[in-house]
């Protein structure tokens, strides 16, 4: 629980590229120390078990929450890392935490699970000091491959009230196979995990991406909505016409091209992105988001990803100061773009240390009610002191 304690903790943080769970988990131990925490938060390559990693960590931290998933990269103490785990303790002077695990996501009924949700908020709300959310975020953890992030939103998010909820997709390093969630002991497929927590810490739950619109404009004319895979783009087969539009052979489709010309929505008079996942048999498109036909698609233009998260960054200090933490949920696209620069995905890297990010490269990314792609979202966590 927060209390008047006058010692000052900082976010302790732990990384690990060691080969196997219980050698990772010893080194992610050394970097988080043993302070009481409230919760622990990993983010792990598919090179790990992750429930060996998992139960390992909850054996140095009987006391706390654990939390964790698949990725398709993570993003640790040198920024962009293919392989190995990242993880991070929130001390529990500072920090209050509460989750919950949402199983069958794939089959969610909405009604029960917004009961249960607001049951959730109640609670912790009732927990808390000031029986207030006021000072409190959420964070959502998703199956990647479950295609129903939109529906585990509809019924989390209308519950929060005034908690900001940002998230993430899991990943599997982009096999498309499996991608696990870990909670309370166990690592679950087709799940989701809600998390909940009031600090007395300054912070900011933001969303930026660096996509435009354009004036080219695409109409879904066939689509599967319940696997996300599209048909038809303008009455022609889906990946032809993509591609024509882009500039590139049908042939040539592949994870680079769909990062560097992403297409967008309007949703409330904003843009979104939604990216494509995969070329699908023979003329399909398969969507990392909501689809549906009818839907028109705006195609993106790039912007420089440097400078917009050199904004972004600027932003979040003059809102909270210098970032002890960001929780990071940056989509595997943007990695993907910057594989194909390595002198910015070097800059990149550089402003993630510097600004404290630690997360995972996702299959998608979850902002207030929306499922979003090509995005990078999270919360920056700042600093002060107990005796402030």
């Amino acid at each position: 629980m927060l209390d008047n304690k006058t010692k000052k903790h900082k976010i302790p943080k732990g990384n690990s590229k060691a080969r196997t769970a219980p050698r990772a988990a010893g080194e992610l131990f050394i970097g988080l120390g043993n302070e009481p925490f409230s919760a622990i938060f990993f983010f792990t390559s598919g090179a790990y078990d992750i429930a060996a990693l998992g139960d390992a960590l909850e054996a140095f931290y009987p006391d706390a929450l654990v939390f964790g998933c698949t990725s398709a990269g993570v993003i640790g103490e040198n920024g962009y890392q293919n392989d190995g785990v990242c993880a991070f303790g929130l001390p529990e002077d500072h920090f209050m935490v509460e989750g919950t695990l949402i199983p069958d996501v794939s089959t969610i009924d909405i009604s029960d699970w917004s009961v249960r949700t607001k049951s959730l908020v109640t609670e912790f709300r009732n927990g808390l000091p000031q029986k207030s959310t006021d000072h409190s975020f959420g964070l959502v953890l998703i199956d990647g491959l479950s295609l129903v992030e939109e529906t585990v939103l509809n019924a989390l998010y209308p519950e929060l009230g005034d908690i900001p909820l940002f998230g993430g997709s899991a990943g599997d390093d982009l096999k498309f196979k499996e991608t696990l969630i870990y909670y309370n002991g166990q690592a679950h497929r087709d799940a989701a995990t809600l998390v909940l927590v009031h600090t007395d810490c300054p912070f900011k739950v933001f969303r930026t991406q660096h996509f435009l619109e354009t004036k080219r404009k695409m109409v879904i004319t066939e689509a599967d909505p319940a696997s996300r895979i599209v048909r038809e783009i303008n009455a022609a087969p889906a990946t032809e016409e993509y591609a024509r539009l882009i500039g590139v052979k049908p042939e040539d489709l592949n994870p680079e091209q769909f990062a560097a010309h992403p297409v967008m929505v309007r949703v409330a008079g904003s843009y979104y992105v939604r990216s494509i996942q995969r070329p699908e048999g023979e003329d399909g498109l398969r969507f990392f988001c909501a689809i549906d036909e009818g839907l028109v698609l705006t195609l993106a233009n790039g912007q420089d990803i440097v400078t917009n998260l050199e904004d972004t960054f600027d932003d979040i200090e003059k809102t909270i100061g210098k970032p002890e933490l960001i929780i990071g949920c940056d989509c595997i696209f943007r990695k993907l773009e910057l594989e194909q620069t390595p002198q910015k995905k070097a800059q990149v890297s550089k402003l993630l240390v510097d600004h404290n990010v630690y997360g995972f490269n996702t299959y998608g990314e979850q902002f207030a009610g929306m499922h979003v792609n090509q995005t990078f979202t999270g919360v920056a966590i700042g600093w002060r002191d107990t005796d402030d």
